[in-house]
């Protein structure tokens, strides 16, 4: 725990993308956990909060949590950029670019080596596409994917701005996703994960 403390310390401190320290960096608590969620970056009350998931999103994502009979104490919570890449001119947040996601992978790089995930959960489809290289919500969203012994359960952002969700199926995907995500945890919690049991769609 004290090597996430001090990873957690690297991350507040960093100003790759805002040298001027115009953004504050963010980054979860130090968690003992094996499951981690891997979104696309903060909003604007992350940034004063300097938590994950603390706005609106974050609400969503909780309630998620519950259908899914986990809690966020379980999963340790990270992002591919970690600071607010700045509003849209069309409205909502800016998607961070190329140099913003590349300036902040080790940071994602080594909250996978110091928490070693058997579960990874990518939000959004950015970072499904990043993380799996799949380009669209509904290839991904109700499947699992393997990768190095680990299982991956994709989820959808839970932005209000999203319309995703607006369609039937793709609801029902998300009942599945969580309903995956709930009983990989759960075997998790008695010693009974083994990623080779499930049946990955990839």
């Amino acid at each position: 725990m004290k090597t996430l403390e001090r990873h957690r310390e690297l991350v507040r401190g960093c100003s790759r993308c805002f040298p001027g320290g115009t953004n504050a960096p963010v980054v979860d608590v130090e968690k003992d956990v094996r499951v981690l969620l891997v979104a696309q970056a903060p909003g604007v009350t992350e940034v004063e909060t300097r938590l994950p998931f603390t706005g609106p999103a974050g609400r969503r994502l909780e309630g998620w949590f519950a259908e899914a009979g986990v809690s966020r104490a379980e999963i340790y919570l990270s992002a591919l950029a970690r600071c607010f890449p700045g509003k849209a001119r069309g409205g909502g947040d800016r998607v961070p670019g190329r140099r913003m996601l590349d300036n902040c992978r080790p940071h994602l790089l080594r909250e996978f080596a110091l928490l070693r995930p058997e579960i990874v959960v990518p939000v959004g489809g950015l970072a499904i596409k990043e993380l799996l290289g799949v380009g669209r919500l509904s290839d991904a969203v109700g499947g699992t994917f393997g990768q190095d012994g680990v299982v991956y359960v994709p989820l959808p952002h839970p932005s209000g701005a999203s319309t995703w969700l607006n369609v039937p199926e793709n609801k029902d995907r998300l009942s599945l996703a969580l309903a995956v995500l709930g009983a990989l945890v759960a075997a998790g919690r008695i010693g009974e994960f083994d990623a080779r049991r499930w049946r990955l769609t990839s």
